[in-house]
């Protein structure tokens, strides 16, 4: 055999014999300006790179521009290009839909913005291949990430993964970068399980992953944001929170088969969490103050968010709120070792009445505040640090010597 029969080419000849090996999803919603180039870049790259057989789909979703047109001018282009169109909208319904009736081996995604050098492809695709992994997330906060992109969206993205390890365990490091595969055979047995059709259907799909025992490979992306980005950022977090409260709601209620999908596809071994020893008073300092610190953060921005369309106390009221339970669960589980689900509901019933005392103290503070003449946002959010202060001090005594006290 000549060099030149070992090249990309070849390989791929002989595997798409049976099929593709990678199928590559771009879901896109009025991107006629963008997605001709996006697509020429990505078939670039797959047909100079991978050396197994791939398919790229254009996912449609219900454009009312000439999005749908230039797809289908690709598609008669390109061979390896093929178009599904749907007539809703949602990123997580397109990939739903085309992902369920994929014949790949592998299915992937990524957005038409191209924010992620397609050099993590490769990586990324590599471990499910093999069979080393389940499912594979593009990083932008993983160590040896490289990110570019302002301190807003920076915040947010942080506050929404600790929101996630607060209150659903998650131990993935970015749940929403728009840059993931997973195995078909994975993705059959989940995506019946997934409710969501938007943005937090990568969320959900992640979680279930995890509470399944599947493995999840991360990989380090060069990233950079785009600024034209069509996306709501204050909407598209508050669907997320939605979602987060569903799964919560779902995992207490068990009306999810996590247990059935471990048996069935988890690589972990089905064991019964157990409280276990809990952490000496240092260590729980330690951590309540790292909980706080990530709880605070998650609690001001949250505020500076929803300050804008609320007033001062519905805002102070709903941020204080999620990032109640988000602290009650972390602080169960990491800072005074509470495992399991048992007592769960009760931990968090009486974790609210910790944050009802919370409100009262940052409410009265507000409400101290504006009573001569109006603040500016900026004495807002001190007065506010300083009660919050007090009320984490009441906080970690209620905690220790009630709602997770041992003897109980």
């Amino acid at each position: 055999m000549t060099s030149a029969d070992a090249s990309p080419a070849a390989a791929r000849a002989i595997s798409s014999a049976a099929g593709p090996v990678l199928d590559v999803v771009i879901p896109v919603y009025n991107e006629e300006a963008d997605l001709a180039q996006c697509v020429h870049r990505l078939h670039a790259y797959l047909r100079d790179t991978v050396p197994y057989g791939y398919r790229i789909t254009i996912a449609d979703n219900a454009s009312t521009d000439g999005t749908l047109a230039v797809a289908d001018g690709l598609a008669d282009e390109i061979p390896e290009v093929d178009v599904v169109h749907l007539d809703q909208k949602g990123r997580g319904r397109a990939l739903n839909a085309v992902w369920s009736a994929s014949d790949a081996q592998v299915l992937a995604y990524l957005d038409v913005d191209m924010s992620t050098d397609l050099a993590a492809l490769l990586p990324l695709v590599a471990p499910l291949i093999s069979g080393h992994s389940d499912l594979a997330i593009g990083s932008r906060l993983a160590r040896g990430a490289r990110v570019v992109r302002g301190p807003k969206r920076e915040i947010i993205s942080r506050c929404y993964n600790l929101i996630l390890r607060g209150t659903l365990a998650a131990r993935f490091s970015d749940a929403q970068c728009g840059f993931k595969a997973i195995r078909a055979d994975v993705a059959k047995r989940l995506l019946p399980l997934v409710e969501d059709t938007g943005w937090f259907f990568d969320t959900e799909l992640l979680v279930l992953a995890q509470r399944a025992g599947l493995r999840t490979h991360e990989v380090p992306v060069d990233w950079i944001d785009d600024p034209h980005s069509s996306v709501n950022i204050i909407a598209t977090a508050a669907a997320d929170l939605r979602g987060v409260a569903r799964m919560i709601r779902a995992f207490a209620r068990g009306t999810l088969p996590v247990g059935e999908l471990r048996a069935q596809l988890g690589r972990e071994p089905i064991g019964v969490s157990t409280p276990g020893v809990p952490p000496k008073l240092a260590t729980q300092l330690v951590r309540f103050a790292a909980i706080g610190v990530g709880s605070t953060l998650a609690y001001l921005l949250l505020f500076v968010v929803l300050r804008g369309g609320f007033g001062a106390q519905a805002a102070n009221l709903v941020a204080l709120l999620l990032t109640a339970v988000a602290n009650t669960a972390a602080n169960r589980r990491f800072t005074f070792g509470v495992r399991g689900t048992h007592g769960a509901g009760r931990h968090q019933f009486e974790g609210l009445i910790v944050f009802g005392l919370g409100l009262a103290l940052t409410s009265g503070a507000l409400a101290l505040l504006h009573s001569g003449s109006e603040p500016g946002r900026a004495a807002e959010l001190i007065v506010l640090v300083l009660a919050n202060l007090a009320a984490t001090v009441l906080r970690f005594l209620l905690f220790r010597n009630w709602v997770f006290r041992k003897s109980r």
